[in-house]
């Protein structure tokens, strides 16, 4: 298989010692394969061997299919993957925690580590222009076959989850449940779900964890349907459609939901999740861009309702979430329906596009078997 760029083929002999693959995104729909030299870590930082990157929502809506981000914000044609998870090869000078041969999640942002925002460990937040670079955008990410990540951006990943369990926890299962946490989730709530690519199946999945006893899902796909139906994360899955709010209210005696999590962006969605809550719910807004219409008065106070905004997670959240995973023995790598090596980048990148799929995940070494 060749892949277009600067041409890489699959009986390509590597050095790992010295140079590797890195996958890029020109923003035409399109993956590309070239060669770089494997990072020598410097003060507080380390190197990485990749174990497994998942592929986001957002990379393909901000970056693969076009380059939406300016500026600081921008994709800088850097190596793609900001949801990777490995093991350190090499700890450089100054490391204080992190040694060679620990396994490793990475924060996908590293902020400055100053400003407020980094200093409550939302690093997301950064307000730096100069030292806010997220991987896999600014600087180099997980779709290679190593990482130079600083060491205040890592996370240990338990002996009891796979790295491409990791690989989920900072941006997919992170997001679902630092929105689930400022909603408030417990076994009182019934839950709506407005769009089930890989943030909203984790979100159901944590719902479960939760207590949560009915979970109503949403998506225009009838994989995804499917897909939630068959890991018992749904009692409904509902076919999209201009009679959702309606459907909902059916469900539970005309009163909506307590709870809605709402993860796809869409502007009927978001609508839906609003006028499906009933009064007195809440409603997090998880699924970035697009717009959203609504009535304030009926839709929203006179109901007194609240709507949240959440973006992203923090980095202790992200501890936390580890800890719960292990004692909850939930494992993210569920979500994922397919696995790729790094040579066929391209195809996974294509297939995560299409909406196809689950989670689609890179990976290497043990982790592809």
């Amino acid at each position: 298989m060749t892949i277009t760029g600067e041409i890489v083929t699959t009986d390509t002999q590597f050095k790992h010692d010295t140079e590797m693959q890195g996958a890029v995104l020109p923003g035409n729909s399109t993956a590309e394969l070239h060669r770089f030299a494997v990072p020598e870590p410097g003060w507080r930082e380390v190197l990485l061997r990749m174990k497994s990157s998942t592929i986001c929502g957002s990379d393909i809506r901000a970056i693969y299919r076009e380059h939406l981000g300016k500026g600081p914000e921008g994709y800088q044609g850097v190596i793609a993957g900001h949801e990777p998870c490995g093991q350190i090869v090499k700890a450089g000078p100054g490391c204080r925690r992190f040694t060679a041969g620990d396994r490793v999640i990475v924060y996908h942002i590293s902020g400055c580590g100053l400003c407020n925002d980094c200093r409550r460990g939302y690093m997301i937040s950064c307000t730096s222009e100069r030292y806010r670079r997220a991987y896999g955008w600014q600087r180099d990410g997980g779709m290679a076959d190593y990482l130079l990540a600083e060491e205040k951006d890592l996370v240990y990943l338990p002996d009891a989850l796979s790295y491409t369990d990791g690989a989920q926890v900072a941006c997919g299962f992170g997001t679902a449940y630092e929105g689930l946490e400022k909603v408030g989730i417990d076994g009182n709530a019934c839950v709506l779900i407005t769009g089930l690519g890989p943030v909203g199946l984790a979100a159901a999945a944590l719902c479960r964890k939760l207590g949560v006893q009915r979970i109503f899902g949403i998506d225009p796909l009838p994989g995804r349907l499917q897909l939630a139906r068959d890991l018992g994360l749904c009692d409904e899955a509902i076919p999209s459609g201009p009679e959702n709010v309606r459907e909902v209210l059916a469900l539970t005696a005309g009163h909506g939901v307590e709870r809605a999590v709402e993860c796809s962006g869409n502007p009927e969605a978001r609508a839906t999740a609003i006028r499906a809550t009933r009064n007195w719910g809440r409603i997090v807004l998880l699924g970035e861009g697009g717009t959203v219409q609504f009535q304030p008065s009926p839709d929203l106070m006179h109901g007194q309702k609240t709507i949240y905004g959440s973006w992203v997670t923090s980095i202790w959240k992200m501890e936390e979430l580890v800890e719960r995973l292990v004692r909850w023995q939930l494992f993210p790598s569920r979500l994922v329906t397919h696995r790729f090596s790094l040579e066929r980048v391209a195809e996974a990148y294509a297939l995560m596009a299409s909406g196809r799929c689950g989670k689609v995940a890179v990976c290497f070494d043990e982790e592809l078997l």
